[in-house]
């Protein structure tokens, strides 16, 4: 029998080599707490004011939905004490001093966003919350226990002694069990920890109020929020859980209670969706590049049909939107994929994590693990574009399509910064300084390496949790690696050819067509459909003003006749210009475009076939963040990141509209 009490050296014998960089999670045994979570309980929704700025047409919101604080154990551990209130206000534009502090109370530095975001969620991980509280908490009945002074690293076990582990990977031996829960912390029935996590959550959940504008000037949105962090064997599997209002179940999942994504939606629905009280979730999967094939696998197709179908139409509702770009990098696609037709892309290189130490072995239709810590192969259900085409074949084959997802941009932050996206001032994932950001040293995943993430982009009538909630279901949202570009992408069989030169432009194509995120149904007597695609450049900000636009793209992806997966990239706006910047000096060089727009049909469309399509903008090529940092210090006292090879010098930023489906006469995107 095993032994709970405390996690020694068997259970970690398990994980294998990947031991020193905490290569497995804990398998979490089907346990759940000793009362089940309370569903969602009707509730009056605090009233607000309308918003006095509100627009049919709607117009782009920015935000971060994939914030950490001080809360979550990972970021404690690393230094971070920030707490969800320092996020929010962050996040609308306040300074924040960032940890370590020094013996006097000196912050390291003092972040502060060049521009408020205009809405932001605290997506704290669900699991270890409670532990992590009452081992920081004096008052608590096992502040003193071995394991709490492990965990704040107050004392070593002789296992990270041995492995040399730090931060994280140290405190968590203190903390963790084979099944996830410390009883020593929690106690035998977990009772202690099950109380304290609803102190947690019910705390961060007024945090998120105090800070949500209800005035009519709707200058700030918050949302109630979590994450779930399934990483079994190094894998990653998370998604952020975000509440369309202050309605939610009575606690937060985590992996150690809820240990599968089925089961995740299934507690979703039941707990929330289907109670009946006004609770409503969406479930965001987060950058999929890191999951060894797993984020968008479907593992129901040993099921009887019907089942199948029920199971797909579920994640069809929970999950409209995808995270494309985060600090850990870009998840739009990759080349070298043997069995993806079409040719290269050569815009695919971007921010590719996986490529630091060598080049990634290709699944195939198979999955494996480790890509959190390096190893393990890459699939191309790892990257959207691919996994939109997969939807397509599933459509065809079950008549539901459960991967038919808008995309979002976020940060992924471990400091509380929020939107924190700038290249000239990159703060970092977690605390730390600009020698240790800056350095490679034997990391298999250096932070020189990391980008500062991106943002998520909203069209929606107003600035209010239900405006923004409603396009976020209806897909109607766009992608950054950083920058405010602001892209709008429409499809219909009746839109005129002369939009972009019509001042009502965007309003005809609304009224003809359908926005980002929708679906036309093609007839046969039809014909092609014209997309309306345009771009607005980020204008900056007066220190740091904004790049020029090189170029619009819609990327098509379809199955074609031998059931292989086709990808074409077409340039329908700019396009080549011999734009640059100087690695030395990071001055610009060359033209660009301050806003572009384009009328396209789609030579080779077929209206019997499938296919999905979405936009990509390209701004001219600028010095990356790495770059602009090394740059900044004197010569001899660079850090061997700033030389090495392997880091890129520039980056090319851009922005991705939600796809539109176009299907045939007898398909339906809903299923």
């Amino acid at each position: 029998m095993i032994d709970r009490k405390r996690l020694l050296v068997p259970a970690f014998a398990a994980c294998g080599a990947g031991l020193a960089t905490l290569a497995c999670s804990f398998d979490p045994g089907l346990e759940d707490w000793p009362v089940p979570v309370e569903p969602a309980f009707e509730q009056k929704i605090a009233s607000r004011e309308a918003c006095a700025d509100r627009t049919s047409l709607r117009r782009p919101f920015y935000g971060d939905l994939h914030v950490h604080t001080g809360v979550s154990m990972d970021a404690r551990s690393l230094g971070t004490t920030t707490t969800p209130d320092d996020a929010y206000r962050y996040a609308r534009g306040e300074a924040l001093a960032l940890s370590p502090f020094a013996a006097d109370g000196t912050p390291e530095r003092v972040a502060r966003l060049g521009r408020p975001l205009d809405f932001a969620a605290v997506t704290d991980h669900a699991e270890w919350m409670a532990e992590v509280s009452l081992c920081l908490d004096p008052e608590s009945d096992v502040y003193d226990t071995r394991s709490c002074r492990i965990g704040r690293g107050d004392e070593k076990t002789i296992l990270a002694d041995l492995l040399g582990l730090k931060g994280f990977r140290s405190n968590i031996l203190g903390m963790v069990d084979f099944d996830g829960r410390n009883r020593e912390v929690c106690g035998e029935d977990l009772g202690r920890c099950r109380a304290r996590l609803g102190t947690v959550w019910a705390e961060n959940g007024r945090a998120a109020e105090r800070f949500y504008d209800r005035s009519a000037a709707c200058s700030f949105t918050t949302f109630h929020a979590w994450e779930y962090s399934r990483s079994t064997a190094s894998t990653k599997i998370h998604r952020n859980i975000v509440l369309r209002n202050e309605i939610g179940p009575e606690l937060p999942f985590s992996w150690i209670d809820t240990p599968n994504e089925d089961l995740l939606r299934e507690r979703l629905r039941d707990l929330c969706l289907d109670t009946g009280t006004g609770c409503e979730a969406i479930a965001i999967p987060h950058n999929p590049n890191l999951s060894n094939g797993h984020q968008f696998s479907l593992p129901y197709r040993e099921l009887p049909l019907e089942e199948q179908r029920e199971k797909a139409s579920l994640r069809a509702r929970l999950e409209p939107i995808v995270e494309m770009m985060q600090v850990k990098g870009e998840s739009e696609c990759r080349n070298g994929f043997a069995d993806i037709l079409g040719g290269e892309d050569e815009f695919c290189g971007f921010e590719k994590i996986r490529d630091w130490n060598a080049p990634v072995e290709d699944c195939g239709d198979g999955v494996s693990s480790g890509a959190q810590r390096g190893e393990g192969c890459t699939s191309k259900l790892d990257y959207v574009r691919y996994a939109l085409i997969e939807g397509l074949a599933e459509q065809e084959r079950l008549g539901v399509n459960p991967l038919a997802f808008g995309f979002i941009g976020s940060t992924d932050t471990h400091r509380g910064t929020p939107g924190a996206t700038d290249e000239f001032d990159f703060v970092g994932k977690y605390a730390a300084s600009t020698e240790k950001m800056l350095s490679i040293g034997e990391s298999k995943r250096p932070p020189v390496f990391q980008n500062p993430g991106g943002l998520a982009g909203v069209w929606a009538e107003e600035n209010s949790r239900d405006a923004l909630f409603d396009a976020m279901k209806r897909r109607e949202t766009f992608a950054t690696s950083g920058p405010r570009i602001a892209p709008r992408f429409f499809a219909g069989f009746d839109l005129p050819e002369g939009l972009c030169a019509a001042a009502d432009g965007v309003a005809q194509a609304d009224a003809a067509g359908v926005a980002m995120g929708g679906e036309l149904i093609a007839g046969a007597a039809s014909g092609a459909p014209r997309f309306y695609v345009s771009a607005m450049q980020d204008a900056g900000i007066p220190e740091h003003p904004g790049t020029a636009l090189q170029r619009i793209q819609i990327v098509k992806g379809w199955v074609d006749d031998d059931g292989a997966f086709r990808q074409d990239v077409a340039d329908v706006a700019g396009g080549a210009n011999g734009a640059g910047v100087d690695p030395l000096t990071c001055e610009p060089t060359g033209g660009g475009a301050s806003a572009l727009c384009s009328v396209w049909q789609d030579p080779d469309f077929d209206p019997e076939r499938p296919a999905v399509y979405y936009a990509r903008v390209l701004e001219n090529p600028s010095c990356r963040w790495s770059t602009r940092r090394c740059l900044s210090l004197p010569g001899d006292q660079r850090p061997d990141g700033c030389s090495d090879p392997r880091v890129p010098k520039t980056i090319q930023e851009r922005a991705w509209t939600s796809p539109i489906w176009i299907l045939p006469e007898d398909a339906s995107q809903a299923g």
